[in-house]
């Protein structure tokens, strides 16, 4: 798997995950355990649905620094 998920769609997934968690646990609804996919993508900065559209928010300087860009697909450039 290639990193696909860059630092501010990271962070922006982390936010939206706890925030999920956070609504389900106050509702008492087991719907706030879609938090955990968001979640689950952001630690492992690879988003499958990413991978099938082309789409990678990694910085071009990282992908210098890493193979996390190879597929020189990215959603800040045009």
């Amino acid at each position: 798997m290639k990193k696909n998920v860059g630092t501010i769609d990271k962070t922006i997934r982390i936010i939206a995950g706890v925030l999920a968690l956070g609504l389900g646990g106050y509702f008492g609804s087991w719907w706030g355990a879609i938090g955990l996919v968001p979640l689950l993508t952001a630690f492992i900065r690879w988003c499958p649905a990413y991978s099938i559209f082309g789409i990678n928010t990694c910085g071009a300087s990282s992908c210098s620094a890493s193979a996390c860009c190879s597929s020189g697909k990215h959603a800040h450039t045009s």
